[in-house]
Protein backbone atom coordinates (compact mmCIF):
# COMPACT_ATOMS: atom_id res chain seq x y z
CA UNK A 1 0.00 0.00 0.00
CA UNK A 2 1.59 3.51 -1.25
CA UNK A 3 1.89 5.90 1.60
CA UNK A 4 0.08 9.07 1.65
CA UNK A 5 2.10 12.03 -0.41
CA UNK A 6 4.22 13.83 1.63
CA UNK A 7 4.62 12.09 4.50
CA UNK A 8 7.49 9.42 4.39
CA UNK A 9 6.95 5.90 5.00
CA UNK A 10 8.47 3.85 7.70
CA UNK A 11 10.46 0.74 6.94
CA UNK A 12 8.93 -2.37 8.39
CA UNK A 13 11.19 -4.28 10.53
CA UNK A 14 12.28 -7.86 9.29
CA UNK A 15 10.69 -10.40 10.70
CA UNK A 16 12.56 -12.04 14.07
CA UNK A 17 13.64 -15.73 13.60
CA UNK A 18 14.50 -18.30 16.30
CA UNK A 19 16.89 -20.99 15.62
CA UNK A 20 15.41 -24.11 17.36
CA UNK A 21 16.02 -28.19 17.19
CA UNK A 22 13.47 -31.14 17.89
CA UNK A 23 14.63 -33.40 20.28
CA UNK A 24 12.39 -36.30 18.64
CA UNK A 25 13.35 -35.71 15.11
CA UNK A 26 16.90 -33.81 15.56
CA UNK A 27 15.96 -31.66 13.42
CA UNK A 28 17.73 -27.94 13.29
CA UNK A 29 15.65 -25.01 11.92
CA UNK A 30 14.40 -20.96 12.16
CA UNK A 31 10.81 -20.34 13.54
CA UNK A 32 8.98 -17.04 13.89
CA UNK A 33 7.68 -15.68 16.88
CA UNK A 34 4.28 -16.74 16.30
CA UNK A 35 5.49 -20.07 16.13
CA UNK A 36 6.71 -19.99 19.51
CA UNK A 37 4.54 -19.96 22.52
CA UNK A 38 6.39 -18.97 26.49
CA UNK A 39 4.82 -19.36 29.68
CA UNK A 40 5.85 -17.95 32.40
CA UNK A 41 5.41 -19.84 35.73
CA UNK A 42 6.58 -18.55 39.86
CA UNK A 43 9.27 -21.22 39.12
CA UNK A 44 12.25 -22.42 36.48
CA UNK A 45 9.92 -25.83 36.37
CA UNK A 46 7.16 -23.99 35.22
CA UNK A 47 8.42 -21.44 32.93
CA UNK A 48 8.98 -23.11 29.41
CA UNK A 49 8.41 -22.53 25.10
CA UNK A 50 6.54 -24.49 23.50
CA UNK A 51 5.92 -25.00 19.68
CA UNK A 52 5.66 -27.58 17.20
CA UNK A 53 8.18 -29.19 15.17
CA UNK A 54 8.24 -28.48 11.24
CA UNK A 55 10.04 -31.15 10.39
CA UNK A 56 8.10 -34.34 12.17
CA UNK A 57 5.31 -32.51 13.57
CA UNK A 58 5.93 -33.24 17.64
CA UNK A 59 5.16 -31.01 20.18
CA UNK A 60 8.15 -29.92 21.44
CA UNK A 61 8.34 -27.98 25.77
CA UNK A 62 11.95 -26.80 26.76
CA UNK A 63 12.63 -24.69 29.95
CA UNK A 64 12.71 -21.16 29.20
CA UNK A 65 15.61 -19.58 32.03
CA UNK A 66 15.52 -15.89 32.49
CA UNK A 67 18.02 -14.93 29.51
CA UNK A 68 15.55 -17.44 26.94
CA UNK A 69 12.74 -15.40 28.18
CA UNK A 70 14.41 -11.94 27.86
CA UNK A 71 14.78 -13.16 24.12
CA UNK A 72 11.33 -14.26 23.30
CA UNK A 73 9.61 -11.32 24.89
CA UNK A 74 11.45 -9.28 22.96
CA UNK A 75 10.86 -11.22 20.31
CA UNK A 76 7.09 -10.69 20.08
CA UNK A 77 6.30 -14.37 21.06
CA UNK A 78 3.13 -14.58 22.89
CA UNK A 79 3.47 -14.84 26.24
CA UNK A 80 1.03 -16.71 28.96
CA UNK A 81 1.59 -15.84 32.53
CA UNK A 82 0.69 -18.95 34.86
CA UNK A 83 -0.89 -18.40 38.14
CA UNK A 84 -0.08 -19.85 41.15
CA UNK A 85 -3.15 -21.61 42.94
CA UNK A 86 -1.71 -21.55 46.10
Amino acid sequence: MPGLPGVPSQPRPAPVLFTAACPDCRARFELSAGALRLAIGASARTTFYSFTCPECGAAVRKPAGERIVELLTGGGVRTLRLHSTV
